[in-house]
């Protein structure tokens, strides 16, 4: 079984050598001993561990090895699959369960096809999400109010803003009151949408000043979905999703501010930013950690460093919980356009950032070693800094940014058998061999 032989194989271990010794002696024994899961309990046991630490590549491979031991999948299993997919953005994969569950007589309900459509929004693929909303009509599954928002917010992510104001316009001709949601997806379609208008931060206010219009019974965004631990921001696929459960991080009732200042930050528009801030001071509230790095992105990204520290220390003064992510957004934005007085400041807080005991995880770390790697001259302190810190923490980096950072030492006068580059070389090569063609599927035997 190809997942079980990735767990199992070793230069002393492999199944074939055991196989040899005991000369053919008791093959259920040996079965039972290399057998991670008998039957469908345990396997969506297997399948929770893949998916709480994102291994979402090998959801294929344990669902082959269901099939090769004989295990029945239930609707449960397909649940953990296709939810499993859409946390890891896997279109491919998720048309093949749902494709598999049919074939097994099995039709998905409706919470089923709502991550079906969020998965097309990841993947920025509206078209096949407005497939699945018919394919729910054929099979007399009757779509809800989250249906419709998961397929607004796909359209929004593949900046179709045309076919995102009509959902809004069906929804309204309906009877159907737009949420928060709602106007969080308008504000991402606007700028998904190429090309982006000119007055697009002007669009991004007057929906953030709409949206306070609404109400709805569920104000914290708890869902059906709760259960599986999938809150609305990650169904819809916004930008504090990866957030929502970081206790103290954000206030739930800001979902459309947080899509506003998040949109204002990459828009570098410093204008909109002060005047969200404005908005939310004038309807009594503060911004939440979340807000603080959006506004702290936004001035890093208009070259006022300067404001964007004062931020930063401003908030430590006041005592709220400090967050690795304010100082990877300072370390990040300081380095943009590699100028020496920023670069200066990223290494700083770098310094200052573990002497308070938070460690570089590998999304973070990752993100900082690309950005560090693209520096061309000086004396690519920072990259080195960051690739010791992991290191240090046996933290690999992700492929990109070893390849980048990898690159950038071989643009430097650097000798080959630098111990340094030895090792990058050789994280390099073991990462290629992993990923370079895709996630890999071994063979199942």
């Amino acid at each position: 079984m190809s997942f079980l032989f990735r767990s199992i194989r070793g230069p002393n271990r492999t199944l074939l050598r055991t196989l040899g010794r005991r000369q053919f002696s008791d093959l259920a024994e040996v079965k039972a001993k290399r057998n991670y899961a008998d039957n469908a309990s345990e396997y969506s046991t297997v399948l929770t561990s893949i998916v709480s630490r994102r291994r979402y590549f090998l959801l294929r491979d344990v669902y082959d090895d269901m099939m090769l031991d004989g295990v029945q999948p239930t609707r449960d299993t397909f649940e953990a699959l296709i939810m499993g997919t859409m946390r890891g953005a896997r279109l491919q994969d998720a048309f093949f369960f749902r494709d598999e569950m049919k074939a097994m007589g099995l039709v998905p309900e409706v919470a089923l096809y709502n991550f079906l459509i969020s998965t097309c929004g990841k993947c920025k693929n509206c078209v096949l999400a407005i497939q699945i909303l018919e394919e729910m009509k054929r099979y007399d599954v009757k779509p809800n109010e989250q249906t419709y928002v998961c397929l607004l917010n796909a359209c929004a992510a593949a900046g179709r803003l045309d076919q995102a104001l009509a959902i809004v316009r069906d929804m309204t001709a309906a009877g159907a009151a737009l949420n928060k949601f709602c106007y969080a997806g308008l504000i991402i379609a606007h700028m998904n949408n190429k090309p982006r208008a000119d007055d697009i931060a002007t669009k991004i206010i007057e929906l953030a000043e709409q949206s306070k219009g609404w109400s709805s019974v569920e104000e914290s965004g708890i869902t059906g979905n709760a259960m599986l631990g999938i809150s609305e921001e990650e169904l819809y696929n916004l930008p504090a999703a990866e957030f929502v459960h970081r206790r103290f991080f954000l206030y739930r009732q800001f979902t459309v501010y947080h899509v506003a200042f998040h949109a204002c930050a990459d828009l570098g528009n410093v204008e909109a930013i002060e005047t969200l801030l404005e908005m939310l001071k004038k309807d009594g509230k503060t911004p939440d950690t979340f807000i603080t790095m959006q506004c702290m992105r936004c001035y890093l990204r208009a070259g006022d460093i300067d404001r964007a520290v004062q931020i930063f220390e401003d908030y430590l003064k006041e005592g709220k919980p400090p967050a690795i992510e304010l100082y990877a957004t300072l370390v990040e934005g300081a380095m943009i356009g590699y100028t020496p007085r920023g670069m200066q400041l990223a290494q700083e807080t770098l310094v200052n950032m573990t002497s308070r005991n938070f460690f570089l995880n590998t999304k973070i770390g990752s993100d900082l070693l690309l950005a560090a790697a693209g520096e061309k001259t000086g004396g690519y302190t920072n990259a080195n800094y960051i690739w010791d810190l992991m290191q240090t923490r046996n933290v690999v980096p992700s492929l990109p940014a070893v390849e980048a950072y990898y690159n950038g030492l071989k643009e430097r006068e650097i000798p080959a058998d630098d111990p340094r580059l030895l090792l990058v070389t050789r994280t390099l090569d073991n990462l290629r061999s992993r990923f370079g063609a895709g996630p890999p599927r071994a063979r199942s035997f």
